[in-house]
């Protein structure tokens, strides 16, 4: 649905004998119909950018962002009109009209494409009842709620019936409460449309609870990108440290210390009993977390076994024909639970 080539985005710096400031480098990324996909990244990596070039806010320097096949470089201005209407956004600040009430609001996109007034009316009001707020369309933006402003933001990005959701830290300034309801929002829209959805986002939560997909964003390149549980299931995945910490306890000198991934069914067994039982071993647990990650339950352990790795060749290999996902942590990573802070912190 979405698919970025090489995409570059050079601002030049205004002052004497400057650089100038590459904000993109080379992004190449694919997100496909139908899937919610999560960029994540420092702040100043240049999350806003990527989002803003993709439906053309930002020009690219060089590079193509296709959106339903369409090259939106390519395209004329009144070409490129036309394909923003099937392109909604949702910003962080929520950008309403302070002026005009909830469904004019809604309306107001409609509007300027030159809907009708009957069919806006009509529209607004179907939407406004989508995202739980038709009992407020008379309300004017200071009488509502942060999460409601927030719902205005959405319907107002839906009213043209768009194909693709862009969301810029929507949920940054929320609470966590309303965090969540908003994500729930999100996703059961993703599912009732068929919206495809980019969000860029520093909190690694947000690609927990509805992320299908993630890249993570570093000094403009993308570092790391793939489906969410094929990433929990790659050795030394940044994106998989950060979505389950589990400190930075190591073990014993001289014992082998291992981390598993599971997911699905996986997920229920008493992994660590099994391995006692049949090894007759004492299995240290140092850390351990089960979350559900895009609708599927997943965790991650990180388990302390006696010996050197030679010696637990064989319960490691059990393991591993289970169907679990086993890295053996070595002197080289060793700071594997501290990746986790670092991008936990993005953005802050």
């Amino acid at each position: 649905m979405i698919e970025i080539s090489d995409l570059y985005k050079v601002y030049p710096d205004r002052r004497a004998n400057s650089s100038p400031v590459e904000a993109l480098r080379g992004i190449d990324l694919t997100v496909k119909r139908g899937e919610i996909f999560g960029v994540v990244g420092q702040s100043g990596a240049g999350k806003s950018t990527l989002i803003r070039c993709v439906n053309l806010l930002e020009r690219p320097t060089s590079g193509s962002i296709l959106v339903d096949g369409q090259d939106l470089a390519k395209l004329s201005d009144g070409g490129l009109r036309a394909a923003r209407h099937g392109i909604g956004m949702i910003f962080q600040h929520f950008n309403l009209l302070a002026s005009r009430t909830v469904q004019q609001n809604v309306e107001f996109g409609l509007e300027i494409t030159g809907v009708p007034r009957a069919a806006r009316r009509t529209r607004a009001a179907e939407i406004l009842d989508l995202v739980g707020l038709a009992d407020r369309a008379s309300a004017f933006p200071s009488q509502l709620s942060g999460g409601q402003k927030q719902r205005v933001g959405i319907a107002r990005a839906l009213a043209g019936n768009p194909k693709v959701l862009l969301s810029d830290e929507a949920t940054s300034s929320l609470d966590p409460e309303t965090t969540d309801s908003i994500l729930e929002l999100v996703k059961d829209l993703n599912v009732q449309l068929g919206l495809t959805v980019l969000l860029i986002t520093h909190e690694m939560e947000v690609v927990k609870r509805i992320c299908h997909s993630a890249a993570l964003l570093e000094a403009g390149r993308i570092v790391e990108s793939g489906n969410i549980i094929d990433l929990l299931n790659t050795a030394g995945s940044k994106i998989s440290h950060a979505l389950f910490p589990l400190g930075e306890s190591m073990g014993a000198q001289g014992n082998t210390v291992i981390e598993i991934m599971y997911a699905g069914q996986l997920a229920e067994e008493p992994i660590v009993a099994k391995l006692s039982r049949e090894f007759g071993i004492d299995v240290n647990i140092l850390g351990a977390a089960v979350e559900v990650v895009g609708g599927t339950r997943v965790g991650r352990m990180r388990l302390e076994l006696p010996g050197n790795a030679d010696r637990n060749s064989a319960p490691i290999t059990r393991l591993r024909d289970s169907g679990l996902f086993v890295e053996v942590l070595s002197a080289g990573v060793l700071c594997a639970g501290s990746l986790s802070a670092e991008v936990r912190e993005a953005g802050a």
